[in-house]
């Protein structure tokens, strides 16, 4: 069988509709449909099924995108090993993922204290939401992932490895001179009849969550496509919202952030591949530990 072919199987399952996965591939519609048909005819099980929005895998196709999937970036780290060898290359870069609040200042930190240990090391950084992260440490694209288990929460995946490494008190961002943005703590209730401003499910799942323990709720009228216009939307007084603590050592100097009384909080974990897992990975999870073990910086 060839490899390419289940790349083809693989993109099908992943888009769900064999026209996307034709267009992903610069392949014609046909020429895939040509493809899962011969592989099919190999395998002998049928490995596709249509249904109203597009296609899935079969139980049998389930099972076989997933070895094929594995095998496939194994491929992918082969020809990859060569090319470094060949180019003189020692050892595999170290792919990290975290979320954006983790990515604006607690990992590039980390990364600084292994680089001062181990010299150079070529590296990534791939910010995203935690969902995201765990599929890529799943497919082999990351080695770590810094990830949180805000809502919808971490699944249980026994390819993975997860490792805690501290919580996160959540913090409420006002506009300079608003009038709560004292040294705080400040109650949700005081802040009741403010517009809120959230840039993805989890963050406003824990604000209303908390809203709602203290007999309240909260306008959120505002979203924003990410954290730097959720803060740009605080900063020129449209809103206020509710951020991560550890953000709070990179925010802009026109937002004040301000603690919560009974902050929601969150846990911050470390997902790594059970499969061959990166040599600098144990060091950086130290680097990473530490971090939640340090005091934070106050902010001016």
């Amino acid at each position: 069988m060839e490899l390419t072919v289940w790349r083809t199987f693989v993109t099908v399952c992943r888009l769900g509709s064999l026209a996307a996965a034709a267009t992903e591939l610069h392949h014609t519609q046909s020429a895939v449909s040509r493809q899962i048909a011969g592989l099919e005819r190999q395998l002998g099980v049928p490995l596709i099924e249509r249904h109203a929005r597009g296609v899935r895998p079969t139980p049998a196709g389930e099972v076989f995108r997933r070895h094929a999937l594995a095998t496939l970036h194994e491929a992918d780290r082969a020809v990859r090993a060569v090319r470094e060898a060949h180019d003189g290359v020692a050892g595999r870069p170290l792919a990290i993922g975290a979320t954006p609040s983790m990515a604006a200042g607690i990992v590039p930190e980390a990364v600084r204290g292994l680089l001062e240990r181990t010299g150079s090391l070529r590296w990534s950084l791939l910010p995203g939401l935690s969902t995201q992260l765990h599929h890529r440490v799943v497919a082999g694209d990351l080695d770590i992932a810094v990830v949180t288990d805000a809502p919808p929460g971490l699944p249980h995946d026994a390819r993975v490895d997860r490792t805690f490494l501290g919580l996160d008190d959540m913090v409420v961002v006002l506009p300079v001179g608003h009038p709560q943005g004292g040294p705080g703590p400040v109650h949700i209730r005081t802040l009741a009849d403010q517009t809120w401003v959230e840039d993805n499910d989890g963050s406003a799942a824990l604000l209303r969550q908390h809203a709602a323990r203290a007999g309240v709720s909260a306008r959120i009228d505002l979203t924003a496509a990410d954290l730097p216009g959720k803060l740009a939307l605080v900063a020129t007084g449209h809103a206020v919202a509710l951020i991560p603590g550890v953000l709070t050592r990179a925010l802009r100097n026109d937002v004040i952030a301000v603690p919560l009384v009974d902050p929601p909080t969150r846990g911050i974990y470390a997902l790594t591949p059970r499969r061959d897992p990166h040599p600098a990975t144990a060091q950086l999870l130290d680097r990473l530990a530490a971090a939640f073990t340090s005091p934070v910086p106050s902010t001016p």
